[in-house]
């Protein structure tokens, strides 16, 4: 074979000398690119005539997407990449069997291929990784161990080695020669990837930690994000903000810190409502014989009023007590009648936790009024539902205020002021 193949080069080269004399070596060169180039241009569309069938209809149920491409394309675009790299296998074989050894022509052509396999071996590399990150997301456990990070620090590396070997080929020198050069150059490397070292320690630390995931709802003030996560990359997280609009948090300023995550409220199936509502001072009193019969017809105070009058008015007899003066015994207040209402109102309520934490509670008086905070969870963390529930809670709590002759704190209005002047 090789006595064929020396054969054919001489006749090639003597039938060129004599149409091209003096140019017969450069003409048999082009011969030959033209050649190895058609040869490698057929094996490449074999390859992807045969990868499109293969994988035709493969992904076709499949909804996961990474990025912008699904899984298909992933799979589509590492064919691709590995038949480049066999092409250039190809093309080296095909050069050295009909380029003769130790000539600039064969040397040139080995050096562009070497680069070129590199290049898309590379690309093959960073191909799969895509593919096992697509594979991932479709497991419940990438959410709390995102693997987004780590692979883009296998891609780091690996671009980092490549680009070491490439330039190694091209000089002609080995690996290691341009690796314990780089010793000296460590303090300069350092800075250069300061932020994928604090990112892959940060992204490792939340991951190990159950810190952050993919999904959980993310509140930094500092960084302006308020929504979901939707992304835990080497360098950066990603938020999605409730208006929509994309924050970027760098990854190790997660560990540096402090931020707050929403996941614990929305595994426990239940969103606190902790809002106060600020009653005028002045309107704060005893109830009277009137007032307290029109409310024993209320369904959710009379089961309180037949045990607490009773066991007030034996209290007072008991101690002989003189009830003319104010000042003297127990007496129902009307807020304090309105606090236990809302507390049955809670109790009562089909969209209230009863598993949770439950109260009404007066908190210390200010220059607004007396505030009574309402301090209760609902059984949905739906954001549009939970301020549905507290929106009708409050509510109701307005419209029943003059029911206990009690009225809402307000700051003067110009139109108070203008009032006062007529």
């Amino acid at each position: 074979m090789t006595e064929i193949r020396s054969q054919l080069r001489e006749f090639l080269l003597q039938w060129f000398s004599l149409y091209f004399p003096g140019s017969a070596h450069l003409w048999y060169n082009i011969l030959v690119l033209c050649w190895v180039g058609l040869f490698a241009l057929i094996l490449h569309l074999i390859l992807r005539s045969v990868s499109k069938r293969l994988l035709k209809g493969r992904f076709s149920d499949k909804v996961v997407q990474t990025d912008t491409h699904t899984p298909a394309d992933l799979a589509l675009k590492l064919t691709r990449n590995i038949s480049f790299v066999l092409q250039g296998a190809v093309v080296v074989i095909q050069a050295r069997l009909w380029v003769p050894e130790g000539t600039a022509f064969l040397h040139i052509i080995e050096m562009f291929t070497d680069q070129w396999i590199i290049l898309f071996a590379l690309l093959s590399l960073f191909s799969m990784l895509n593919i096992f990150q697509a594979i991932s997301d479709r497991q419940p456990i990438a959410a709390h161990f995102p693997l987004r990070g780590f692979l883009q620090t296998i891609k780091l590396i690996a671009s980092v080695l490549t680009g070491i070997l490439a330039i190694s080929l091209l000089m002609n020198k080995s690996p290691l020669i341009l690796l314990s050069g780089l010793g000296a150059l460590s303090a300069v490397l350092l800075l250069v990837f300061k932020d994928a070292i604090l990112g892959l320690v940060a992204g490792i630390q939340l991951s190990a930690n159950n810190m952050l995931a993919v999904g959980d709802w993310l509140e930094m003030p500092k960084y302006g994000a308020d929504g979901d996560v939707i992304d835990i990359a080497l360098t950066t997280v990603k938020v999605r903000n409730w208006d929509k609009t994309i924050t970027t948090i760098p990854t190790y300023a997660l560990i540096s810190d402090s931020f707050k995550n929403w996941r614990g409220m929305s595994e426990s199936g239940g969103r606190r409502i902790k809002r106060s509502i600020h009653i005028e001072m002045s309107s704060v009193r005893f109830l009277d014989e009137q007032e307290i019969t029109a409310l024993k017809k209320a369904d959710l105070l009379s089961h309180y009023l037949e045990i607490t009058l009773p066991a007030i008015n034996e209290q007072n007899t008991t101690k002989k007590i003189d009830m003319s003066c104010t000042l003297n015994g127990r007496r129902l207040t009307n807020v304090g009648t309105f606090r236990h209402y809302l507390v049955a109102l809670l109790k009562q309520h089909p969209h209230i936790h009863q598993g949770m934490t439950l109260m009404v509670r007066q908190l210390e008086p200010t220059k607004n009024g007396l505030p009574i905070e309402i301090y209760a969870f609902t059984n949905t963390t739906n954001w549009g539902e939970y301020e549905n529930i507290q929106s009708d809670i409050f509510d109701h709590i307005l419209a029943i205020l003059p029911a206990f002759s009690l009225r809402a704190h307000e700051a003067p209005t110009g139109n108070d002021i203008r009032q006062l002047i007529k």
